[in-house]
């Protein structure tokens, strides 16, 4: 059964590094949260490594300039790892074409472009173009999230799987809030695809290769490698950051005042009732849980 905290202070000495989430905890896509923030930083005080892990389809490089437009202090984290970087790396290998058809609004233009330092590949050889040409599909999001659903792309997608495509989803969330607005993600996307017959691979979260890579790079900023059970995971995405971290055997704080407030009766903490029940349906047992990161 999980163990629900008052403060991440509780438990933070155990852990030398934490994999924290964005949307949801640190932020709600308009403006940070102020106990979260705190948090952190206090944590960074004991000598522990902040690390962001998001599910963005942006790189990493894209992702700094994006939480400094919503105000979150670069000084509060040591890196980022984004499912842009692990999805990146696998358009590059060539495993969905070199001629790609983009399903994603323009916002995401970062995901095709340029070197990301970060990273040791030279950019991506791809090109994208109309469906009729393309070789493989990349999903990034829905073109407007405002106002779309995953509904109103069943008629390509039933076109992109009668070629024979298979799609990249860069972001395998299926639904975040923005401010008050829930809106769809790429995973949304991909999740109709695969209900439909069609072939879609996710490198995000739950999935293991943005883990990988998120490994590797708190080992470049620590200078040692960090052993598992010293990293923390933290997430409001039953099925996403806590899916993931219990996938790869490690330990994780399920914040329920994101997208589960509603079926955990969160205020300020969770029922306890109604959280045992919903991680139950869930088959979920994180080692923590919380009503906010604070």
């Amino acid at each position: 059964m999980t163990t629900i905290i008052k403060n991440l202070a509780e438990v933070s000495a155990t852990y030398d590094a934490v994999f924290c989430d964005l949307w949801g905890c640190l932020h709600n896509g308009v403006t940070p949260f102020q106990a979260a923030v705190d948090a952190l930083y206090e944590y960074q005080k004991t000598g522990g490594i902040v690390h962001l892990l998001t599910n963005s389809p942006r790189p990493a490089s894209a992702v700094y300039p994006q939480l400094d437009q919503i105000g979150v202090p670069r000084d509060l984290y040591h890196g980022i790892t984004a499912s842009g970087d692990a999805s990146r790396a696998a358009l590059a290998s060539g495993a969905f074409g070199q001629r790609v058809y983009h399903i994603g609004p323009d916002r995401d233009e970062a995901f095709f472009q340029g070197v990301d330092t970060e990273d040791f590949y030279q950019g991506l050889d791809v090109e994208r173009v109309p469906l009729d040409l393309a070789e493989g599909v990349v999903c990034t999001g829905l073109f407007d999230d405002n106002t779309e659903t995953p509904e109103d792309y069943r008629e390509v997608l039933l076109n992109i799987k009668n070629r024979g495509l298979k799609m990249l989803c860069a972001n395998p969330d299926i639904m975040v809030d923005r401010g008050d607005q829930r809106i769809y993600c790429a995973g949304a996307i991909a999740a109709t695809y695969n209900q439909m017959g069609g072939e879609a691979h996710n490198f995000g979260k739950p999935h293991a290769p943005i883990y990988d890579l998120a490994r590797n790079r708190v080992t470049a900023q620590a200078g040692r490698v960090i052993d598992d059970a010293k990293i923390l995971c933290i997430g409001d995405g039953i099925n996403t950051d806590i899916r993931g971290a219990l996938g790869e055997n490690m330990d994780c704080l399920f914040i329920t005042g994101g997208l589960a407030a509603q079926e955990t009766g969160t205020e300020t903490q969770p029922n306890e009732q109604k959280l045992q029940a919903f991680l139950d349906a869930a088959q979920m047992n994180p080692t923590y849980s919380i009503g906010f990161l604070r």
